[in-house]
This record gives C-alpha cells, sequence and structure tokens, in this order.
C-alpha cells in the first residue's frame, strides 16, 4: 500500500512538496479610467472595483505597487463616443492621457493597453459597421492607429481584445514601421463570446447597441478552433496570448500550454469575479478560500499569467501565508 499521507500530515510538508505556486508577480490587475475629475464611480455588479478619473487613480496605483503585483491592464471610458471610435486613436484621449500619468508617477509598473474599439464606438461594438455587419478589414488600420498611440503614450504591452482576423499582423507591422519594434504583443488570441463579460460591459460603458458579438469573438463550443486562433496569432507576431474567461476554458489553457512554448494569460473576468464576490456576501462560501483555489487552477492548467480583478485581495492573502 502506497502511503500518499505521509505527505500531507503538516503544513509545512504541504508546502514542501507543492507542485503548483503563485505569487503576485504573475498577477495584473484591470482598472477602468473614465473621463472628468474627482471620480471614483463604484460599479455596483463589481463589488469594491470602481471607475476612476486620471487625478483620483495614484491612490490605487500606490496600492498597486505596494502589493508586488507587476501591472495594470487600462480600459479608457471616453465623454463622446461616435461611429467610428475616434478617442480610441486620438493622441489625447482618455486612454493615452492615462498612460502618460501612469508611467510618469509609476513607471516601474507595468501599462497593458487593451486594444478595441467597443468602449469608444456608439454602436459599441468592436470594430467597424456597416448596417448590422461589422467590417473586419476596414477595422485594422484603426486598431494599428490605436496602438501606435498607445505605444507613444508609454504602454509597455500592446493588448489587442478585439478579435478582427489579421489584427496581430496589421498590429505589429504598425508599430515596427513607428519605432516601437520592442513593444511586445498580448493578443487576446482565445476570445469567447461569453455570459460571463455582463459586469464588465457596465463598467466599461460597452455593451452592444444591437446584436451580440458572436460574429467575431469565438463561439464557446469550440476548442480546437481556440487552438487554431493562437497559432495563427503567433505566426501574425504575437508574443504572449490571453484566453478569456478563465474559469469555464481551463481545458483550453492546458492544450495550448501542451502545444505552444509561450507565455499564456488568462483572464479572470468580470462575471467569475462578480460570483464568488456575491456568493461571498451572502456567507455562502469562504472568499479567500474560493479564491485562491480559482487562481492555482489556473496556474495548474498552464497560465504563466493572471489577469484578476482578485489581484489586490490575493497579494494581501498570500503575504499572510
Amino acid at each position: 500500500m502506497r502511503r500518499f499521507r505521509r505527505l500531507r500530515t503538516t503544513e509545512s510538508m504541504r508546502k514542501l512538496v507543492r507542485e503548483t505556486r503563485i505569487s503576485p508577480e504573475e498577477m495584473i490587475y484591470p482598472i477602468f479610467v473614465i473621463e472628468g475629475e474627482n471620480i471614483k464611480n463604484p460599479i455596483p455588479s463589481m463589488p469594491n472595483i470602481y471607475q476612476y478619473s486620471i487625478d483620483m487613480l495614484d491612490e490605487l496605483l500606490a496600492e498597486v505597487k505596494l502589493s508586488g503585483i507587476s501591472g495594470v491592464l487600462i480600459f479608457g471610458i471616453p465623454a463622446e463616443k461616435d461611429e467610428v471610435g475616434s478617442q480610441a486613436y486620438h493622441p489625447n484621449g482618455i486612454t493615452q492621457r492615462a498612460i502618460r500619468h501612469i508611467k510618469k508617477k509609476y513607471p516601474e509598473l507595468l501599462v497593458i493597453a487593451d486594444v478595441c474599439l467597443c468602449e469608444y464606438t456608439s454602436h459599441g461594438h468592436c470594430g467597424l459597421v456597416d448596417g448590422c455587419h461589422i467590417l473586419n478589414d476596414e477595422t485594422l488600420p484603426l486598431l494599428a492607429k490605436m496602438s501606435v498611440t498607445l505605444a507613444e503614450a508609454g504602454a509597455d504591452i500592446i493588448a489587442p481584445s478585439d478579435m478582427m482576423d489579421g489584427r496581430v499582423a496589421a498590429i505589429r507591422k504598425a508599430l515596427d514601421e513607428n519605432g516601437f519594434v520592442q513593444i511586445p504583443i498580448m493578443a487576446y488570441s482565445a476570445k469567447f463570446a461569453s455570459g460571463y463579460y455582463g459586469p464588465f460591459r457596465d463598467a466599461a460603458h460597452s455593451a452592444p447597441q444591437f446584436g451580440d458579438r458572436r460574429s467575431y469573438q469565438m463561439d464557446v463550443c469550440n476548442k480546437k478552433e481556440a487552438l487554431r486562433e493562437i497559432a495563427d496569432d503567433i505566426e501574425e507576431g504575437a508574443d504572449m496570448y490571453i484566453v478569456k474567461p478563465a474559469l469555464a476554458y481551463l481545458d483550453v489553457v492546458e492544450a495550448a500550454a501542451q502545444r505552444f512554448d509561450l507565455p499564456i494569460a488568462v483572464y479572470n473576468v468580470s462575471g467569475e469575479y462578480a460570483m464568488v464576490k456575491a456568493a461571498a456576501q451572502m456567507g455562502w462560501i469562504d472568499e479567500k478560500r474560493i479564491v485562491m483555489e480559482n487562481l492555482v487552477a489556473m496556474k495548474r492548467a498552464g497560465a504563466t499569467i493572471l489577469i484578476t480583478y482578485h489581484a489586490l485581495d490575493a497579494a494581501k492573502w498570500l503575504k499572510e501565508v
């Protein structure tokens, strides 16, 4: 009889043989930046998450730095929207100004800039539209232009989340031609058309005004297609890739980790966060234990980067151990 329990007898013994470990350095904290001044708007569906005006960011950024978290993933919320999302690629847009502020005040924090038009378009879709159709090729120059302005503002990593075909190649070409050869691309390669995004769309004011995003985001049923999407983005020049959401797609993470030798990020999205927070507020679960178990599961599946709204709490809890 094998006595597996010998290696479980004490906490010290369990730590000694532990196979999966997480640390704050592997985490990225998403933030929402909104036009205006003196704004810290709570997001009702995401407890303890806020929209911040630039002048209110410093307290949060100081906390992120102190926690040991590597950086932030930034989403901008403009004051004005139009059909072509012009504020997305304006050199003085909300996201560009926020990046300059962060890099001036906290240069050691990594800033990952999300690239998509949905927060900036009046129709709420991730690309240009013609009637009810989302235009792919016509959108690519705007995504490339947005990426360049974000890099000029000081972004460390460009993260296209739009799911247009060919966007990684278009962005890589534009960055290289504008002197940003050193800026890596973290592509949202396997981004599924998920029901877990609801609270985010409240936070970012990005819900589509007609239809849905299933003509460009991936079918939740397709694992093999996700691997093809990842392979294509890598071929186009992606340096890292994201699987989004996380918890319901750990099979995709594991398969990708076994096939591709590049860093993998998972995005532990707003709906996943909200479910845990809601259950914890009702007293139905132990929040700390569930959050840490979820993050370990993501890491165990093969993720090397954890994008999560739980990052600040998780970093604090890791220091308590």
